[in-house]
């Protein structure tokens, strides 16, 4: 650093502040906090790697894909990486808490916007409820392996109340704690699954089988793949709080699948082997696979902190979307409340695991055995959301003039591939007798059109305000840099000294 610089870095600190400042309107949450690690532990944490290598093991070792399986999740995990590009189209230009919500409307505008936000709710509170739906039956193994014995519905749902309140403390809490502490918890769980799979001599095959699926078997192991991955862009969700949010983001959301994907490679590669066998039965059957009680009791743990973590980094991804939507007025303003001194978006993460905590309940309830519908739902709802960023990106890249054929390449790629994975599971759905899928994408189509509707008869300045993104303050600038203004269009301008149009 150069000594002219820290010079005018020590004069901007001893400088009085400015009597009108211009402020950033997502600095509530607290700005320039989370460091590289941080965002790396949040989109670990919410894809869950742990478990995602379990349940590839189950479809190789059960479903018998072969080679073909372990082609399929490594060019899956291409496309997302295709996919992550997209986004850091964004990413390196914007710092949003809404993430594909708010870059979407960047580039395809409200209604598009409203369409991804509903697929973001749809597929983040999906996962969400799934994850501690499992998570709470996952933590009553543990218990009866212990020799307590907790039997009942009220067992099931008492733990996903309290796994859920749990969660909700840690994300009040602060998300530098959180995201630290779920890197630590989903660090250990990889280190158990992996350790496991590694040692593991070939086994007996497993009794387990999973739910049918109308889906032919490669594109269902490839949709499971992007649900096991569906997270990885969470870190998009923490631009304004991360420190150099244009660097950092973008890197955690290209080197996330990467490294996720090739976990997923190794557990197919390793259920290839017979390796996976023993892991799959410790934890689908438990001390009947044959399995010792210490393999039994280390696998349910390392699954135990995969699924709370996933359920924490969802809560903490949840809850951001619906701040940004609260300070756009788009949803209820109250959800934009921030605590005051932990500056963590409170109301926000209480109605978000408020309906987690529901959801599990009526998961636990009435899908424990049959899920296969609803994960397509939730497959249906991510995909949706990657298709409309890749075309978003297409569009706004080329409006700023900063396209080239490489990026061009990646967003026609995905938006047309994933265009067409959701038409051939709407198809193959609709000749299986399974409506999920097809119903699942007209609500969703209907969504953005629909609520723009509302909102333009209810609150039509909020339409104005979609799309909410950090921007650059007053005391970002260094003296002598000039004056921050916001001109009559609500766009920022530095001026020379002082200006007479109105601040913010």
């Amino acid at each position: 650093m150069t000594a002219a610089l820290r010079a005018a870095i020590d004069r901007a600190q001893a400088a009085e502040p400015a009597a009108d400042q211009v402020f950033s309107p997502l600095r509530a949450l607290g700005r320039r906090q989370l460091s590289q690690l941080d965002l790396i532990g949040q989109s670990l944490s919410t894809i869950a790697p742990a478990t995602g290598m379990v349940f590839i093991a189950l479809w190789m070792t059960v479903s018998g894909p072969g080679f073909g399986g372990v082609v399929t999740i490594a060019v899956t995990t291409a496309v997302v990486v295709l996919v992550a590009l997209c986004i850091t189209g964004f990413t390196r230009r914007l710092a949003a808490a809404g993430s594909l919500y708010s870059f979407v409307s960047q580039g395809l505008g409200t209604r598009a916007a409203l369409v991804t936000g509903t697929a973001l709710l749809a597929g983040y509170l999906g996962i969400a409820i799934s994850v501690l739906a499992h998570g709470a039956l996952t933590v009553l193994d543990l218990a009866e392996l212990v020799g307590l014995h907790l039997p009942g519905a009220g067992a099931w749902l008492m733990a996903a109340v309290v796994l859920g309140g749990i969660v909700a403390l840690i994300a009040v809490r602060g998300v530098r704690f959180a995201t630290r502490a779920i890197l630590l918890v989903e660090t250990c769980s990889l280190v158990l699954i992996v350790a496991t799979m590694l040692v593991a001599p070939s086994g007996s095959a497993t009794g387990v089988e999973p739910s049918a699926s109308s889906l032919s078997l490669l594109p269902f192991l490839a949709l499971m793949t992007v649900l096991s991955m569906a997270g990885f862009e969470s870190a998009a969700f923490f631009g304004p709080e991360a420190r150099r949010p244009l660097v950092t983001v973008s890197r955690t959301v290209l080197v996330t699948p990467l490294v996720v994907g090739a976990l997923f490679v190794f557990a197919a590669v390793a259920s290839l082997s017979g390796r996976g066998e023993l892991i799959v039965g410790a934890y689908f059957d438990g001390l009947d696979s044959g399995a010792s009680w210490s393999i039994v009791l280390a696998v349910k743990v390392g699954m135990a902190c995969s699924w709370f973590a996933s359920t924490l980094g969802c809560a903490q991804a949840g809850s951001r979307l619906l701040y940004s939507m609260g300070v756009e007025r788009v949803l209820p303003a109250a959800l934009a409340r921030v605590h005051g001194t932990l500056r963590t978006p409170c109301v926000a993460v209480a109605a978000f695991v408020s309906a987690n905590i529901l959801g599990a309940c009526l998961y636990l309830l009435f899908l424990q055995d049959e899920s296969t519908e609803f994960d397509a739902v939730v497959e249906v709802a991510l995909v949706t959301a990657y298709t409309l960023v890749a075309v978003a990106s297409l569009r706004f890249l080329h409006r700023i003039g900063e396209d080239m054929w490489w990026t061009r390449g990646a967003s026609v790629f995905v938006a047309l591939l994933g265009g067409g994975l959701l038409a051939f599971s709407a198809v193959d759905g609709s000749i299986h007798g399974s409506l999920a899928v097809p119903v699942a994408l007209v609500v969703l189509g209907a969504a953005g059109p629909l609520w723009r509707a509302v909102l333009r008869r209810l609150r039509p300045q909020s339409l104005a305000t979609i799309g909410v993104f950090d921007t650059v303050e007053t005391a970002d600038l260094l003296p002598g840099a000039g004056t921050l203004i916001v001109d009559e269009q609500g766009r920022r301008r530095i001026v020379a000294g002082d200006a007479p149009e109105e601040r913010m």
